[in-house]
């Protein structure tokens, strides 16, 4: 049977951003995908990872900047940009920005693999 999501689960974390998930662990208990609309700041910047997931980015409004091996990747409003399991990226988002992160499976914590700061 269909499964709607009235509202999403915000998802707390610091620097500004908002994480609303809409399907995932935190907000529908599925672990095989999560959905989640994001809005950063100006400035905002997350630390190098390297996640047991694919993700895709879909940018909204603004740019996302990836950084990976090979440099930068700007990926602008009404892009998008998919990263594979296993790749070290860090995103940033210099002048903020708008957008929608599918990862394959769902996002965890413990399986982002977040360098320190």
């Amino acid at each position: 049977m269909p499964q709607r999501v009235d509202a999403p689960v915000r998802v707390p974390v610091p620097g500004g951003k908002l994480i609303d998930e809409y399907v995932g662990r935190a907000s529908t208990g599925s672990a095989d995908v999560s959905v989640a609309h994001m809005r950063s700041p100006a400035g905002w910047e997350e630390p190098h990872q390297t996640p047991e997931f694919d993700e895709v980015t879909l940018v909204l409004g603004g740019e996302v900047h990836v950084e990976h091996a090979a440099g930068v990747m700007v990926v602008a409003a009404g892009q998008a940009v998919l990263t594979r399991a296993g790749e070290r990226v860090r995103y940033t988002t210099p002048g903020g920005a708008e957008y929608v992160a599918v990862c394959l499976p769902a996002f965890a914590p413990e399986t982002v693999n977040r360098e320190d700061a």
